[in-house]
Formats: C-alpha cells, sequence, structure tokens
C-alpha cells in the first residue's frame, strides 16, 4: 500500500526509463488499484509489464469493495499476485481462497503469481517443508497441466518479509528445489521444469545476484526494493547478468 496514482506514474516513468533496452529478462510492476490505470499508460508499449495485487474470485455480484480478474484484464493487466503473505497473515487468506482466485485469474487470461512461504516458528520446529508443500498443493489443485505451466510461484519466507532478513541462498535454493519436486509429483517433471519459481522477502541490489545465480531460482518478487527505480532496475540487470 504505496503510492498515490501520481506518485506511481513518477515512479513508473523512471522504472520505463532505466530498463528501455530489451535484456531477455521479463520485468511487471504491480501497483495498487487504485494507480493501475494509470499506470497502464505508463508501461503500454515498455517492456514492463503490468500486475495487480490481489484479485477476487467471482466475474461480479454482491461483493463490495472487491475487484475481479476480469477488471484487471480490461485494464490492461497480465498479472495478478495471489496469497501474498500479508494477505495471508492480515486477512485470513487460506489455501482454498489462494486456490479460487487463482483459477479465476487463469480463466480470464491473466498469469497469477502464487505466494507461498512458512513463518518463523514453522521453520523452527521443522515443518517448513511440510507446509509449503501444503500450500503448493492446495494453490495449484483442479488446475490442469497446461495451466499451471503458465503461472509462476514465489517462496517468500514469511520471517524474511519487510525484516531485512533474508534466506541464505542455500535455503533459498534448497526450498525452490521442493516445490519444483512436488510440482512434479503434482503434473510431471516436464511441467515442473518450466514453471517459474521466484524468490522474495528481503531482495535488494545487494544480494539479488547471488540468489539469482541459483539454478532453481528462476527470478524475484521484490517488495520495498521495488519503490525506488534505481534499486529494482539493479535487481533486473543482476537478473540478466546471472543468467
Amino acid at each position: 500500500m504505496y503510492k498515490t496514482p501520481s506518485e506511481a506514474i513518477v515512479l513508473a516513468q523512471a522504472v520505463v526509463r532505466r530498463l528501455s533496452a530489451p535484456d531477455g529478462v521479463e520485468a511487471v510492476v504491480c501497483p495498487p488499484f487504485t494507480a493501475l490505470e494509470a499506470v497502464a499508460k505508463v508501461v503500454a508499449g515498455s517492456r514492463v509489464g503490468l500486475g495487480a495485487q490481489d484479485v477476487h474470485w467471482e466475474k461480479e455480484g454482491a461483493y463490495t469493495g472487491e475487484v475481479s480478474a476480469e477488471m484487471l484484464h480490461d485494464l490492461g493487466c497480465r498479472y495478478v499476485i495471489v496469497g501474498h503473505s500479508e494477505r495471508r497473515q492480515y486477512f485470513g487468506e487460506t489455501d482454498e481462497r489462494v486456490n479460487k482466485k487463482s483459477l479465476a485469474a487463469l480463466a480470464s487470461g491473466l498469469i497469477p503469481i502464487i505466494c507461498v512461504g512458512e513463518t518463523l516458528s514453522e521453520r523452527e520446529a521443522g515443518h517448513a517443508k511440510e507446509i509449503v508443500a501444503a500450500q503448493v498443493k492446495g494453490a495449484l489443485s483442479g488446475l490442469s497441466p497446461k495451466e499451471a505451466q503458465a503461472l509462476a510461484l514465489a517462496y517468500e519466507p514469511v520471517w524474511a518479509i519487510g525484516t531485512g532478513k533474508t534466506a541464505t541462498p542455500s535455503q533459498a535454493e534448497e526450498m525452490h528445489a521442493h516445490i519444483r519436486m512436488t510440482i512434479a509429483g503434482l503434473f510431471g517433471a516436464d511441467v515442473a521444469k518450466e514453471v517459474r519459481i521466484l524468490y522474495g522477502g528481503s531482495v535488494k541490489p545487494e544480494n539479488a545476484q547471488e540468489l539469482l545465480q541459483r539454478s532453481d531460482i528462476d527470478g524475484a518478487l521484490v517488495g520495498g526494493a521495488s519503490l525506488q527505480a534505481d534499486s529494482f532496475a539493479s535487481i533486473v540487470k543482476a537478473a540478466k547478468t546471472s543468467g
């Protein structure tokens, strides 16, 4: 919940300027609902894509305050974040709701970025892999292999969100490999190989390259560092140089 529409325009313009040259890295910005239309105009025709931060699972109806996938698609969104840890923590988001939102997004032509991740207490109790696998299975329930292959998953350990703490590259890689193995168990190795798995959790220019060099980490879900165009562009550059 950052940036008014006018502030978001300035930030989006700066991001577009810094990412003007094609470099083989897909970059997407996800402003608040109130800034989507304004930012859509800024990124139109650029190499920067547009996404939203959440979505409702119904097409329309008496759901005051909610926004449907079709509304987002019509605004120019191609992506939508689903099940972010803050949505789970503060707004009661369950695996069932994440699943319903993901299916609705796919049905409307959006690519869901599905977030999964354990809390510090779950990790310390030795249940991190079990928790994350259950979240993945719950979120992907009912999807076809083709749908699963199209989406992106983001591993964001809750204990590293906005805390300044970051999973070590080896911790992140281990969990990413576990997520990929879980997907392979659901849809087969070929689908698992194609699914993009992002790391989120205090990603910044200083640690991006070391994280993105790992073979099972396909990209980053950037939080606070995305509020400055220079730092966001630096992370995109790190993705390019990391292959």
